[in-house]
């Protein structure tokens, strides 16, 4: 195992940030490269909560210490080189135990926190809405209940109760009931804000139109491609998770058919699983949209890591085998390699640039497809008495050809199924 150094600059605040040392593992079992590439990505989040990074350093790892993750010796070395830095905070870029955290906080006198614990953090911190803020507190209680001794150690037991009991409890045992009910309550907000949720979306099917779902790694451009498609004014910058909440916008595609498009939080590798179990509310708009729309960033040197993410995310959710259009985005800031690269990858994906609109056209055009293959061709004869039927088509499904005849108009649509009641009347033959 040897440490390989390297010097990270980042800017300070007014309020002088704390300053961070950030510890990247390269194990046997990882791509070459690896532990680098994860290792700058977690000094993107650590940015984003305004740490200043004093220094980098990448473990390379044969076998994992259960008691300090690294051996005691390279422990010791990580310490000394933190401290030569003045940091005030070891963040690791791997899932520490709460036993490892203690004795790596107790060995150095320093805090120290873990990749999971960072997400969370840079989670609390852009949660707007208040489901995106009862999914992350629930997410963080999880998170910090197995770890509730690193606050409270150094705390002796409390005066008994006298009469009323014995010789007393902790004041962990207290803190961890207090955390266990909190999570019960939030767990119960959950639960009537995805009932309000369901409500909702059950209102949007009184007007029933196909839907789609925007997913993809995080900062792919997801809410640039929306705000493109539908004219819509979301959060765009130029960060991790710049938006947790999922927001709905409907769109026209080519000839007049409507479909609404969700725009939902983006993924990470190694994005924490009760992140993935918090945000499952919010995630429903995957589950339960006619098809997705796979966002890759392919001026991204790892796009290709990123698709596996969001493809392993997307497994975990129960919706691996949806139909997808992948979208590479940002063509115009990417290399003519990465684009040939892009097109081995994925054949049949889209090239757009939601800044200059590049694209735009073969995107809607292939929307178009996804939602017409959902849906069977019908030959309708509509009288000519009945033209609000001919615009009901035109609203909600897509008119392939049509003929004026004497006895009415003669049509070859689709629609969807929760139409097929009111058009049946019209049907001449499936």
């Amino acid at each position: 195992m040897a440490i390989e150094k390297k010097d990270i600059s980042s800017d300070t605040t007014e309020s002088g940030p704390e300053r961070a040392f950030l510890v990247g593992v390269q194990t046997v079992d990882m791509a070459e490269g690896e532990g680098a590439e994860l290792l700058a990505e977690l000094a993107e989040l650590v940015q984003n909560l305004r740490l200043t990074i004093t220094q980098s350093t990448l473990v390379k790892l044969r076998m994992r210490s259960p008691a300090l993750f690294v051996g005691s010796g390279k422990a010791e070395e990580i310490i000394a080189l933190a401290k030569a830095g003045d940091a005030q905070v070891l963040v690791f870029d791997a899932a520490l135990s709460p036993a490892q955290q203690r004795n790596w906080e107790k060995l150095s006198d320093l805090a120290v926190i873990d990749r999971q614990e960072v997400i969370l953090e840079v989670f609390a911190d852009r949660a707007q809405t208040r489901e995106a803020r009862l999914q992350v507190s629930l997410a963080r209680l999880e998170y910090s209940l197995p770890r509730l001794t690193r606050a409270w150690s150094h705390l002796s037991r409390q005066r008994g109760k006298g009469a009323l009991g014995g010789e007393g409890e902790t004041q962990l045992e207290q803190d961890r009931r207090t955390v266990r009910a909190r999570i019960a309550h939030l767990k119960e907000e959950l639960v009537e804000v995805v009932r309000q949720r369901d409500v909702q979306r059950r209102r949007r099917l009184r007007v029933p139109l196909p839907t789609a779902a925007i997913v993809g790694y995080t900062n792919a451009g997801k809410s640039s491609l929306l705000n493109a498609l539908t004219g819509a004014h979301l959060l765009v910058e130029d960060k991790l998770f710049a938006t947790l909440d999922p927001t709905t916008r409907q769109m026209t595609l080519p000839g007049n058919q409507k479909l609404l498009v969700t725009d939902t939080v983006g993924f990470i590798r190694r994005l924490p699983h009760n992140l993935v179990e918090a945000f499952k509310a919010t995630l429903e708009e995957v589950i339960v949209s006619d098809f997705l729309i796979h966002v890759l960033d392919v001026s991204n040197p790892d796009f290709e890591k990123h698709s596996a993410t969001t493809l392993d995310v997307l497994g975990e959710l129960g919706a691996g085998g949806k139909p997808t259009l992948t979208v590479f985005n940002k063509v115009d800031t990417a290399s003519a390699a990465r684009i040939r690269a892009a097109r081995h990858l994925a054949p049949d994906a889209v090239f757009v640039s939601a800044l200059t609109g590049a694209g735009l056209d073969g995107l809607l055009d292939r929307c178009r497809e996804l939602v017409a293959s959902g849906q069977n061709i019908v030959e309708l004869l509509v009288p000519h008495d009945r033209y609000d039927a001919i615009a009901r088509l035109h609203a909600f499904g897509h008119i392939r050809d049509q003929e004026h005849r004497d006895d009415g108009v003669l049509i070859h649509a689709h629609f969807p199924a929760t139409q097929a009641g009111f058009f049946a009347p019209f049907v001449v033959k499936l």
